[in-house]
């Protein structure tokens, strides 16, 4: 059980890679940014495009897993495993994830991520972005 949690909990911090993120480390100083990184045995982490307190700015900011105390994500990760299933409802048995990469394959030769077609065109790649599409505008209402 140890093991399906651990992984979970590298999943859902993976999820939040090149997102905006708010840390608060141990003495409780903020750093917001965008989750660049991090070290899975030690728990560090790399921050791009900070903004601090007092104004502080840096280009990286690379802080000690020892060193952090929380780590906030106000923006929902986009629900790869979601696309899939709507994709697979007209593609049966053709649509394949790659969550590591964040990216769907379908048919073998149209290629999307959370942002839309990568690869592909024709009809079968038109189809695939009317879903990804109306897929957008169903999940990003309020």
């Amino acid at each position: 059980m140890a093991a399906i949690t651990s992984r979970r909990f590298f999943e859902e911090l993976s999820l939040i890679i090149s997102k905006p993120v708010t840390v608060i480390d141990v003495n409780g100083k903020s750093y917001e940014g965008e989750l660049l990184g991090y070290d899975s045995s030690t728990l560090s982490i790399c921050l791009g495009n900070v903004k601090g307190e007092k104004g502080l700015a840096a280009h990286r900011l690379f802080i000690s897993g020892s060193s952090v105390a929380r780590i906030m994500a106000s923006q929902r990760p986009f629900n790869l495993d979601a696309l899939k299933e709507r994709l697979d409802r007209v593609f049966p048995n053709m649509v394949q994830i790659f969550p590591e990469a964040g990216v769907i394959v379908v048919m073998g030769k149209i290629r999307l991520n959370e942002t839309g077609i990568l690869e592909g065109t024709g009809p079968a790649a038109d189809r695939v972005r009317d879903i990804y599409q109306r897929f957008i505008s169903e999940t990003t209402q309020p």
